[in-house]
C-alpha cells in the first residue's frame, strides 16, 4: 500500500554497481589494462533504462540514441563502469573479499530493520528486484563497506549527531498520524478474469463477466463476515488479521501498518482512518484499488517534532553512510587521476559524450522555439 523504497538498506547508493554479464566480448574502453565490454555496458544501460520513472512512463530510451535522455544514461553507465572497474581492482590489490555469511548477516540486519522477513519480500516486488538480484547487489554494498573501513574512520559521535539534528529540525517534524490495523481481502478484476478464462477458455464475454463479478461478490461476502467477527470481539482482530488477511506483510503482524500519516496511505483508506477513534473497528468495509478492507484504529498521534533520542540511531547511522561515500569518492578521484583509461571504441570517449550531449540540448531548444513559435 505504502510506497516504500530500500531506504537503509543499500546505503552507498553512489558507488554501488550490480556485477556485469557478458553479452559481448568486445571491448569499448580498457582501464588500467582491464577490459570494459559492450557487453557490460548494454546491460547496466538497460538496467538503468528499463527501470524507475522512465518505465512507468513506458518511455522507450534506446528508440533514440540522439535523444539527451538516452545520452545521459550512456554518460552515466560510462562513468559507473570506470569507477567500478578501478574500485574492483582496488579491492583486490587490498584482498577485500565477501563471504556468504557477510551477506546473510547483512540481509538479517535488513529484516530487523524493516520488521520482517515478508516486509523485504514485499518491498523487493515493489520495487521489481528478484531476490537474487538483491543478494547481488548487497553482496557489493557489503564489499563497499569493507574498503571504506580500510579508507578511515566512519564513526560518528554523539555531539555530531546532536549537532545535524539542530540544524535539520524541518527533517524531523511530522503531521497527524495514525495507528491501524487492517484485515484485507484482495480484489483484482483483471486477475480474476485472467483466472477465470484460463479454466474455461470457451465461455463468452458476458459469462466471463457475470463470473467474474461473482467472485467479487464472494470476496465482498466473506469480507463483511470477517467485519462483523471483528466488531463483535475486536480483541480478537489480530489474530483474524492472521489468520485472512492477504496483506502478507502486516498479516504475519496481526494486521499491524505502524503509525503512517494521511498522504501515506491511498485516499480511500486516510479518509476512513483518520475518522476513527482508537480502539474501533470501521463502521463498513473501505473498499480501494487493492480490495476490501476492514480497519482498527490503534493509536493517533498530534503533528509535532520527533524527539532526537528517538532518532539518534538513525541520524548516526545516516552520517556513517555519508561519511563511508566520500572516503570512497575520494578514493575514486585519486585512482581516477592515476588511472590509464584508453577509449578503444571514440563512441564511448568523454569528448564524443560531450559533443553528442550539446548536439541534443541545441536540437531540443529548437524544438522547443519551434512549438513557442508555432503557438502564438
Amino acid at each position: 500500500m505504502r510506497g516504500k523504497k530500500l531506504f537503509a538498506a543499500l546505503a552507498i547508493s553512489a558507488v554501488l554497481f550490480a556485477g556485469c554479464g557478458l553479452k559481448s566480448g568486445e571491448a569499448i574502453i580498457k582501464v588500467n589494462d582491464q577490459k570494459i565490454t559492450q557487453g557490460q555496458f548494454d546491460e547496466m544501460f538497460d538496467k538503468q533504462a528499463q527501470g524507475g520513472m522512465l518505465k512507468a512512463l513506458g518511455v522507450d530510451v534506446k528508440s533514440d540514441k540522439n535523444s539527451f535522455i538516452y545520452l545521459m544514461i550512456k554518460d552515466r553507465v560510462i562513468n559507473e563502469l570506470i569507477v567500478k572497474t578501478l574500485l574492483n581492482e582496488e579491492m583486490a590489490k587490498r584482498k577485500i573479499e565477501v563471504s556468504n555469511e557477510d551477506v546473510e548477516n547483512a540481509v538479517k540486519d535488513i529484516i530487523d530493520k524493516l520488521g520482517s522477513k515478508e516486509q523485504l519480500d514485499l518491498l523487493l516486488k515493489q520495487n521489481g528486484i528478484t531476490a537474487s538480484q538483491f543478494k547481488k547487489d548487497l553482496k557489493e554494498e557489503v564489499k563497499m563497506k569493507k574498503l571504506a573501513k580500510e579508507l578511515g574512520s566512519s564513526s560518528v559521535s554523539d555531539a555530531e549527531a546532536k549537532k545535524f539534528y539542530n540544524e535539520n529540525t524541518d527533517k524531523f517534524k511530522h503531521p497527524d498520524k495514525v495507528r491501524a490495523s487492517h484485515i484485507l481481502i484482495s480484489v483484482n478484476p483483471e486477475e480474476i478474469t485472467q483466472g477465470i478464462k484460463s479454466k474455461s477458455k470457451d465461455l463468452d464475454d458476458s459469462s466471463v463477466k457475470a463470473k467474474v463479478n461473482e467472485e467479487i461478490q464472494a470476496k465482498e461476502a466473506k469480507a463483511n463476515q470477517l467485519l462483523a467477527q471483528a466488531k463483535k470481539d475486536p480483541s480478537q482482530f489480530a489474530k483474524l488479521a492472521k489468520e485472512n488477511s492477504e496483506d502478507n506483510a502486516s498479516a504475519v503482524k496481526g494486521g499491524d501498518l505502524g503509525f503512517f500519516s494521511e498522504k501515506e496511505m491511498v485516499p480511500e483508506f486516510s479518509k476512513a482512518a483518520f475518522s476513527m477513534k482508537p480502539n474501533t473497528v470501521s463502521d463498513k468495509l473501505v473498499r480501494t484499488q487493492y480490495g476490501y478492507h476492514i480497519i482498527m484504529v490503534t493509536d493517533r498521534a498530534a503533528a509535532g517534532q520527533t524527539p532526537y533520542e528517538k532518532v539518534k540511531n538513525d541520524i548516526k547511522a545516516y552520517l556513517e553512510n555519508q561519511k563511508q561515500i566520500e572516503l570512497i569518492d575520494n578514493l575514486t578521484e585519486s585512482l581516477k587521476k592515476n588511472a590509464k583509461i584508453e577509449y578503444v571504441n571514440s563512441e564511448y570517449s568523454p569528448e564524443s559524450s560531450k559533443k553528442a550531449l550539446q548536439e541534443a540540448l541545441k536540437k531540443g531548444k529548437e524544438i522547443k522555439k519551434e512549438q513557442q513559435t508555432q503557438g502564438k
